[in-house]
């Protein structure tokens, strides 16, 4: 059981699968509200085609961008002194 334990230790402190499954959930949560908000502008609001392929390809650009800015934040450690 003790090695398990380390294992899934040494799994979570790994920056690798801790960026993949940050990258993850965030896709997770970020995407289904961008479904949300596509769903709205093609049914109830009633918008053209184009509108709603439009803020797909704007939310593909601003998902990574906002991406880069929550890892970067996530990044930085404060300085023991």
């Amino acid at each position: 059981m003790d090695g398990d334990s380390s294992f899934w230790s040494r799994l979570v402190s790994n920056p690798l699968f801790r960026s993949v499954l940050l990258f993850s959930l965030f896709r997770a949560v970020y995407g289904f509200g961008i479904l949300i908000v596509t769903w709205f502008l093609a049914s109830e609001a009633e918008a053209p085609l184009w509108v709603s392929i439009g803020f797909l390809l704007c939310s593909m650009v601003f998902s990574r961008l906002l991406y880069r800015f929550l890892k970067r934040m996530g990044g930085k450690q404060p300085v023991e002194s």
